[in-house]
């Protein structure tokens, strides 16, 4: 169990505390939903949990491959629904590998970032679109 305290603290601003490790982060209402846009929205986290999470399950089993996975890039593109209950209705991932297509680790990488636990607590509703690329 982790705790994790969150302080509003006005103005559609949050700030957040990971109790185990002391760290902080803030965020901000984004401009299309009445903020300024001065930090992480909420939902900005939650895609940001995702491209965090493929990375992290990637990197552990890189290392028990011994694979240097250093120079790995994601992005995650965060698209919102249009109508009501506003909410994210896709994520588009971007995977670029700093390792050969035709690696022999690909299949493993591959299957830890559809493995990975943040995919699988997204509801089903939410598209998520993966796509990669890969140095030679």
């Amino acid at each position: 169990m982790v705790e994790i305290k969150i302080d509003y603290e006005g103005q559609l601003h949050c700030s957040a505390l990971h109790v185990p490790s002391g760290n902080r982060i803030v965020t901000d209402a984004p401009v299309d939903n009445n903020g300024r846009g001065e930090a992480f929205s909420p939902t900005d986290l939650v895609a940001t949990a995702l491209g965090a999470c493929m990375a992290t399950v990637m990197g552990i089993v890189a290392q028990r491959k011994e694979i240097d996975l250093t120079g790995m890039k994601i992005s995650v593109q965060k698209h919102m629904s249009t109508d009501t209950p506003r909410r994210i209705i896709a994520l588009t991932v971007a995977i670029t590998m700093p390792i050969a297509e035709d690696h022999p680790a690909q299949p493993l990488l591959q299957a830890a970032v559809h493995g990975c636990p943040v995919h699988h607590s997204l509801h089903p509703d939410i598209q998520v679109d993966i796509s990669w690329s890969f140095s030679s």
